[in-house]
């Protein structure tokens, strides 16, 4: 799959942002300055929790509060639109030296903990075994759950 440009990635958060914008508007919201803020916070940056987007929101326009935060993510999340349960990105340098970055929990209630190094190399050496990456860095790795009725 080819890298996607600045300006495709640009031109698909415009789709998403106006699909998104109709669904409000076919809910009765109104479109105010500060819930466009926070979409284009939300569909441009990498914010794993509404503490991140309040942050990022605040910083350009400091009247957002984060009550307005979580009314615009339970808003999302109620259009279909937005999870909190997909809000998780893992982005780990080869070289950080955080401890027990990554919990693992097997069947029979053992846990194995990696520091940062480990679990990188985990998964490196495990895309490699299974014939991907073709040697190229990670760089992130973005974990969506399952949301189906199996695994609730």
């Amino acid at each position: 799959m080819q890298d996607l440009t600045m300006e495709q990635t640009s031109y698909r958060t415009d789709i998403r942002k106006e699909i998104v914008l109709q669904r409000l508007r076919e809910r009765g919201c109104r479109i105010t300055k500060q819930r466009q803020t926070l979409l284009d916070v939300i569909l441009e940056e990498d914010c794993t929790s509404c503490k991140e987007i309040y942050y990022k929101a605040n910083m350009q326009d400091a009247a957002i509060g984060a009550a307005t935060v979580y009314r615009m993510v339970n808003l999302l999340e109620d259009i279909g639109a937005f999870s909190r349960k997909n809000m998780y990105k893992i982005s780990c340098p080869m070289d950080c030296e955080k401890e027990n970055a990554c919990r693992i929990e097997f069947e029979d209630d053992t846990v194995c903990q990696l520091n940062a190094q480990s679990w990188y190399r985990v998964i490196s050496e495990g895309l490699k075994a299974c014939g991907y990456g073709n040697g190229k860095k990670i760089t992130s790795v973005m974990v969506d759950p399952c949301t189906s009725d199996c695994c609730l």
